[in-house]
């Protein structure tokens, strides 16, 4: 029986390798911009590029979903961090896909160390919108009521994506590490858990819960935002049901 379970699960873990491979994930950046912290998840290097082993690719994954699970399970919010063009569209789907908030965009500084003013600016364009969509405007003039579009306009390309976020969210997950290192560092002093895909080129000990993998490619950020998406789902979907109460009379 125990034979039996490590064949299935060796099986398990080399489909997700070849999965993982079919996306690129492997593809890490030369040796000459390689973190130190990178070095033992290295495999080799090819025509320059170094090759992530993901061997270990998916023994951080699978830490990193278990806790996901935990916090869908827990019903906890995530916060979807990913600014570069390769990971906005799908930063976007996935947050949206299971109702969490989102940074597709650049990094408004404070987001997290200094929320409470952010909600504000958040709490004021969702004002505007709901007055706009019962259309408490139409008695401005044209003039002013351009003015208004165009601030519900700038506030959206900051604020969009932060609507559902009414309070800090209990974990953040961010594409890039390095690029998003203002989103890191915030969180980090605030003591919030990280989950983050990242390449070779970023600090894996700056983040609670590193994937290393290409965060450069489109088909490999959605793998892995995917993968994520699902284990909070599968999180959400083991919550135990309430208790049903009846009334005696």
């Amino acid at each position: 029986m125990e034979q039996q379970v490590k064949k299935e699960t060796a099986k398990k873990d080399s489909t997700l390798i070849e999965e993982m491979f079919g996306v690129g994930a492997h593809f890490g950046y030369s040796k000459s911009r390689r973190h130190p912290s990178a070095k033992p998840i290295m495999f080799g290097v090819k025509n320059n590029v170094e090759i992530i082993d993901l061997e270990k690719t998916s023994e951080y994954l699978s830490r990193a979903l278990e806790f996901v699970f935990s916090l869908g399970k827990e019903g906890k919010q995530i916060l979807f961090v990913g600014g570069k063009s390769e990971a906005h569209e799908t930063i976007v789907a996935g947050a949206t896909s299971i109702g969490m908030p989102y940074a597709a965009t650049r990094w408004v500084g404070g987001t997290i160390t200094n929320f409470s003013e952010i909600k504000k600016r958040i709490d004021h364009l969702e004002d505007l919108m709901q007055k706009k969509e019962k259309g408490e405007f139409a008695m401005y003039t044209k003039k002013e009521r351009l003015m208004i579009d165009r601030e519900i306009e700038g506030l959206e390309k900051k604020f969009l994506g932060l609507l559902l976020m009414k309070q800090l969210p209990a974990a953040l997950f961010i594409i890039d590490s390095k690029k998003e290192k203002m989103a890191v560092a915030e969180t980090k002093d605030a003591g919030i858990p990280i989950v983050s895909l990242l390449n070779s080129d970023c600090n894996m000990k700056e983040v609670d819960y590193p994937i290393p993998a290409n965060d450069a490619s489109h088909a490999s950020i959605k793998f892995f935002v995917d993968r994520i998406v699902s284990a909070y789902k599968k999180g959400k979907a083991s919550q135990p049901e309430p208790a049903i109460t009846v009334d005696e009379k």
